[in-house]
């Protein structure tokens, strides 16, 4: 009988570790405001350089996942791979973009200031745009799920979020606030923290394959490295927060009211699939990676495109930060809901 599976430490207390970071951050930028503005100055084009280099080391062990020779594998059960693509891309981004607009323009507009409105939107917008790449690994092991065809999922968004990440934003943001995105901005920012991992990911993987073995590659190389994404989403939300402590002081309220419609927005995501995964008659073991894939988000890249859009004071980077801080306890409950329904998945 298969073992249960848990969460390793990092992964079960995300929530925990984020909002340690947000009080030592905001700590460390109150009492010590003269080591914050040293580091605010170590800038290039507007791009911080501390947390610009942060951010590439945490995607490169996320990218060594990905296995591209996997995708050619998929034609005889391609149905959960479809639905994925269109949750993920005709749904998701727009569904998103609805509910931040919705949320901050309708019900709290007597709330939150018209301005912070708009970078929340930005923030909430650019979650929506980026469906998961690591940790729906996490929640498909979680479930007892097939990692194989989640990796083949994880690939294949990956691929789409170079061609779609950029068009679909400047759009989005276009018409839901009124700050001018330049299409090249966004697009250089996928180049940078989904191109250039990618293509490292993508030599180092078959260089290291080929010479020591895909077992020794998957079992031995990638373990040894993968602290390096959480410790650098910590390092990194410990840097972004030395530049958000007068909005967290000053509005912390604000952080309940911007994740309501994200948890939202991640249950109406999640049954989407669940039901499209119903209809279609895919099996439990292929139809919850589909669940999971577009209810939780690649907020990594997510947070790196804010940063460079709007800034590290920017209410756009805090929504995208909200956005992990509410991800593992809502995506640990669809794990549980979807494992409660698996009998429903015997087609």
């Amino acid at each position: 009988m298969e073992s249960e599976r848990k969460l390793n430490l990092f992964d079960g207390y995300l929530s925990l570790w984020v909002a340690i970071c947000i009080i030592a951050g905001t700590a460390i930028g109150f009492f010590f405001p003269a080591f914050s503005q040293f580091l605010g100055g170590m800038e290039v084009a507007n791009i911080s350089v501390p947390i610009a280099l942060v951010l590439l080391a945490m995607m490169y062990p996320i990218m060594l996942k990905v296995n591209f020779e996997e995708i050619f594998n998929v034609k005889k059960n391609s149905k959960p791979l479809v639905l994925t693509v269109v949750v993920n891309w005709l749904i998701k981004p727009f569904s998103m973009a609805f509910i931040a607009w919705l949320f901050m323009r309708v019900f709290y507009s007597s709330l939150i200031p018209q301005s912070l409105q708009s970078e929340y939107i930005a923030g909430m917008i650019l979650l929506g745009l980026a469906p998961c790449t690591a940790m729906v690994l996490v929640w498909t092991h979680l479930a007892k799920a097939n990692i194989n065809y989640a990796l083949v999922q994880v690939s294949v968004n990956d691929l789409i979020i170079l061609v779609l990440f950029a068009p679909l934003g400047k759009f989005l943001l276009g018409v839901t606030t009124d700050f001018p995105v330049p299409f090249m901005t966004i697009f250089l920012s996928v180049l940078f923290y989904v191109a250039l991992p990618l293509s490292l990911a993508f030599i180092t993987r078959h260089l290291l394959v080929k010479n020591k073995g895909k077992s020794w590659f998957e079992n031995k190389f990638i373990k040894e490295i993968e602290w390096i994404t959480p410790a650098g989403l910590l390092v990194a939300l410990v840097l972004i927060f030395l530049f958000q402590g007068d909005k967290i002081i000053h509005y912390p309220l604000h952080i309940v009211l911007i994740a309501i419609p994200l948890i939202f927005q991640t249950y109406l995501i999640f049954y989407i699939s669940y039901f499209g995964a119903k209809k279609l008659k895919i099996p439990f073991k292929e139809a919850a990676p589909s669940a999971f894939i577009g209810a939780s988000n690649f907020f990594e890249l997510s947070v790196a495109v804010a940063l460079i859009l709007f800034g590290m004071n920017s209410g756009a980077t805090l929504a995208t930060v909200v956005g992990v801080l509410v991800e593992v306890p809502v995506m640990l409950h669809l794990v549980k809901i979807m494992k409660m329904n698996k009998n429903k998945f015997n087609f």
